[in-house]
């Protein structure tokens, strides 16, 4: 059995339509539906149960010793939730009592931390789980905060020697476009949101850059396609040796620009960009350039290429949001 947090939402979806693909079974999501279409993003899935976030701990108790990993990708993602409270419960509390209920009963576990530990990024970017390595780490919102706290706890953890799962990685996800975001609104990708712009011909208002050394749309993010994340997550599951904390970008900036120039182009059609002010609200913490340094990830042995940026926002337009009949995978 394997269990995945966060199954209905973007990245778990995805994960969960992986493990469908590869014969990998039965599939346990754990989510809050809701009332909105949450639901469609796993409409196509074979699923064992559908398990609410509170009634996890039971759960688990009841199938201990049939749970062949946990995937745990379930957390408030909103870089803009203030209530710190709910971040601690959701992203912290049940995190660490993840790890313990694995390391009690030796399963492996892969958990979602995220790019936003980094901060304004002048730490740089790369992966060092080192004690050090961490604490030089100054995220600039509540969510990265409470990604970087439990990936300090399981360092601690690991150099006092405490009860560890036989397999553990934590995944520092950079800006992951593709299928199943529909339901997140203004915090789906930037290609969703060009989207439907670009479709009826009309110019997309990227951010002007407030920096003299940045040309308009030159803010620039590592983009990686969702099929990639699911890749890695199926090889770490294939690679039981392989416990870190890894990266997982391309290893590559893009700019807005070029995003934005590839989703016009995916539609057949000429770029064209409007400019609108950075709101004053993010001016003062808005980051202007991250790229995940992949060097850790490739020497523990993952070797397969990521998907240009250019091909993934073809894949994403074309095969994806063009079909508003059914646009969830």
């Amino acid at each position: 059995m394997y269990i995945v947090t966060g199954g209905a939402g973007f990245i778990g979806s995805n994960i969960v339509a992986g493990l469908e693909a590869r014969g990998r079974g039965p599939v346990v999501v754990v989510d809050r539906l809701r009332d909105g279409q949450k639901w469609r993003n796993i409409a196509k899935r074979g699923l064992h149960d559908i398990v609410r976030p509170e009634d996890l701990p039971a759960y688990l108790d009841h199938s201990r010793g049939a749970v062949h990993a946990i995937i745990h990708m379930g957390a408030i993602s909103a870089t803009t939730e203030t209530d710190a409270d709910r971040i601690v419960a959701t992203n912290v509390r049940l995190s660490l009592d993840l790890w313990t209920w694995c390391a009690r009963h030796q399963t492996p576990f892969l958990y979602a931390s995220s790019a936003a530990t980094y901060g304004d990024g002048s730490a740089g970017f790369d992966d060092d789980f080192s004690a050090a390595g961490l604490a030089r780490l100054r995220p600039l919102n509540a969510y990265g905060w409470s990604k970087h706290l439990f990936d300090r706890r399981v360092r601690a953890d690991l150099d006092a020697g405490r009860h560890a799962p036989p397999q553990w990685a934590g995944l520092k996800f950079f800006n992951v476009y593709g299928p199943n975001e529909f339901h997140k609104g203004g915090q789906s990708s930037v290609v969703a949101q060009i989207h439907p712009v670009a479709r009826r011909g009309e110019p997309f208002p990227l951010f002007r850059s407030h920096r003299p050394d940045v040309a308009d749309g030159g803010q620039s993010r590592d983009f990686v396609w969702v099929d990639d994340v699911v890749d890695v997550v199926l090889w770490l599951l294939d690679t039981p040796k392989v416990s870190g904390l890894f990266n997982l970008g391309t290893g590559e900036a893009r700019s807005f620009l070029d995003l934005a120039t590839a989703v016009y182009r995916a539609l057949g059609r000429e770029p064209a960009i409007a400019w609108r002010d950075t709101p004053a609200a993010i001016r003062d913490k808005y980051q202007y350039f991250t790229q995940a340094e992949m060097g850790r990830l490739r020497a523990a042995g993952y070797t397969r290429p990521f998907t240009p940026l250019e091909e993934g926002v073809r894949r994403y337009v074309q095969d994806v949001l063009e079909h508003d009949a059914d646009p969830f995978r």
